[in-house]
């Protein structure tokens, strides 16, 4: 069976939960303090839809800090995580910045994106209602929203294997639409049936008239 690896970024402001979530995910553990991170890689094989992947998951730190790095993260990641937490609206709102310049970065409109809304077990602290935070995804294009919670765990598996079915589906429409700009030539012998290996007619116009019949034109096919 063959086997894909997909980057996938992680970010959000600092403190949403993003190590938490990805700790859970690759390796089922809850990470109770908080320690601002730097920028962490991880690498876990999951299946999705029957198609075994290795996915690359960076987590990365938050906005306010080594924003010099963020945009190479987002020029290598195929897919973006884009987490918030529930108990504050101001970590919701910096997601719309950094999904801009993602699109901006990429300069596609149908980047894979996930919209994470973090620590759905402080739901006495909820700063940002279900509906307001899926209505940020509607204008967003329609992309995933799910609230998760890294303590449970969950819906942790669900945002990742998301997150890949929507990198799978783009690589396979990419990749028709590469095929389709650039079909295969075929060769000039399936071109020309009538011509043998040296490029010469094998049909005449008439037994012995010496008269070579019009060249026709060319047709451009597209296939």
């Amino acid at each position: 069976m063959s086997q894909r690896e997909y980057h996938i970024v992680v970010l959000g402001s600092g403190g949403v939960g993003k190590s938490c979530l990805t700790a859970q995910f690759v390796q089922n553990v809850w990470i109770e303090s908080y320690d601002p991170t730097i920028e962490d890689s991880y690498r876990k094989g999951i299946m999705v839809d029957g198609r075994h992947v290795v996915l690359e998951i960076l987590d990365t730190a938050g906005t306010e800090q080594f924003t010099a790095m963020r945009e190479l993260y987002m020029k290598t990641g195929q897919g973006f995580l884009l987490v918030f937490s529930i108990t504050s609206m101001t970590s919701l709102h910096e997601l719309a910045e950094l999904r801009e310049q993602i699109i901006r970065i990429k300069d596609d409109m149908r980047v894979p994106i996930v919209l994470v809304g973090n620590k759905s077990d402080l739901e006495e602290d909820r700063a940002v209602s279900r509906a307001r935070a899926f209505a940020v995804s509607q204008s967003w294009g329609g992309c995933p929203y799910y609230e998760t919670s890294a303590r449970r765990r969950a819906n942790v598996d669900e945002v990742f294997t998301d997150l890949c079915r929507q990198i799978i589906l783009k690589d396979m429409k990419d990749a028709q639409v590469r095929d389709y700009d650039n079909p295969r030539r075929p060769h000039r012998n399936q071109r020309y049936p009538d011509r043998d290996s040296g490029g010469r007619t094998g049909r005449r116009t008439g037994e012995g008239s010496g008269r070579r019949r019009p060249k026709k034109k060319e047709r451009c096919t597209i296939l």
